[in-house]
Protein backbone atom coordinates (compact mmCIF):
# COMPACT_ATOMS: atom_id res chain seq x y z
CA UNK A 1 0.00 0.00 0.00
CA UNK A 2 1.91 2.84 -1.45
CA UNK A 3 -0.89 5.16 -0.94
CA UNK A 4 -1.77 6.83 2.70
CA UNK A 5 -5.29 7.79 1.84
CA UNK A 6 -6.09 3.82 0.58
CA UNK A 7 -4.51 2.78 3.61
CA UNK A 8 -7.14 4.46 5.64
CA UNK A 9 -9.83 4.13 3.33
CA UNK A 10 -9.41 0.22 3.20
CA UNK A 11 -9.80 0.27 7.09
CA UNK A 12 -13.08 2.44 7.09
CA UNK A 13 -15.29 -0.03 5.33
CA UNK A 14 -14.70 -3.78 5.22
CA UNK A 15 -16.79 -6.47 3.39
CA UNK A 16 -18.11 -9.75 5.72
CA UNK A 17 -19.80 -11.52 2.94
CA UNK A 18 -19.51 -11.45 -0.87
CA UNK A 19 -17.54 -9.36 -2.93
CA UNK A 20 -18.08 -5.60 -3.52
CA UNK A 21 -15.97 -3.38 -6.33
CA UNK A 22 -14.89 0.17 -5.83
CA UNK A 23 -17.99 1.46 -7.06
CA UNK A 24 -20.45 -0.27 -4.96
CA UNK A 25 -18.34 0.42 -1.91
CA UNK A 26 -18.26 4.45 -3.24
CA UNK A 27 -22.18 4.26 -3.16
CA UNK A 28 -22.65 2.95 0.23
CA UNK A 29 -20.01 5.16 2.13
CA UNK A 30 -21.40 7.91 0.32
CA UNK A 31 -24.97 6.80 1.79
CA UNK A 32 -23.43 6.27 4.90
CA UNK A 33 -21.63 9.60 5.12
CA UNK A 34 -25.20 11.73 4.07
CA UNK A 35 -27.33 9.60 6.88
CA UNK A 36 -24.52 10.72 9.56
CA UNK A 37 -24.15 14.48 8.07
CA UNK A 38 -28.30 14.55 8.68
CA UNK A 39 -28.62 13.05 11.31
CA UNK A 40 -25.56 15.83 13.34
CA UNK A 41 -28.56 18.56 13.20
CA UNK A 42 -30.05 19.73 16.37
CA UNK A 43 -32.79 22.24 16.30
CA UNK A 44 -32.67 25.40 18.13
CA UNK A 45 -34.81 25.80 21.43
CA UNK A 46 -36.53 28.89 19.02
CA UNK A 47 -37.42 25.95 16.64
CA UNK A 48 -38.32 23.06 19.43
CA UNK A 49 -42.12 22.79 19.29
CA UNK A 50 -43.88 21.97 22.36
CA UNK A 51 -43.55 18.75 24.12
CA UNK A 52 -44.77 15.63 22.53
CA UNK A 53 -47.03 12.42 23.88
CA UNK A 54 -45.04 10.16 24.99
CA UNK A 55 -45.24 7.11 22.32
CA UNK A 56 -44.72 4.24 25.28
CA UNK A 57 -47.13 3.05 27.46
CA UNK A 58 -46.26 3.79 31.27
CA UNK A 59 -45.85 0.53 33.25
CA UNK A 60 -46.32 1.96 36.61
CA UNK A 61 -50.17 3.36 35.39
CA UNK A 62 -51.21 -0.04 34.24
CA UNK A 63 -53.04 -2.40 36.69
CA UNK A 64 -51.42 -4.55 38.29
CA UNK A 65 -52.90 -7.62 36.93
CA UNK A 66 -55.01 -7.57 33.64
CA UNK A 67 -56.73 -10.81 32.33
CA UNK A 68 -55.63 -13.13 29.66
CA UNK A 69 -57.97 -12.84 27.31
CA UNK A 70 -57.95 -8.75 27.89
CA UNK A 71 -57.41 -6.75 24.34
CA UNK A 72 -55.22 -4.37 26.64
CA UNK A 73 -52.54 -6.14 26.89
Amino acid sequence: MADPAAAAAATLVRVEKGHADAEELAAVTAVLLARAAAGTHRPTDSTRPGRSAARWRRLERRPAFSAPHSWQG
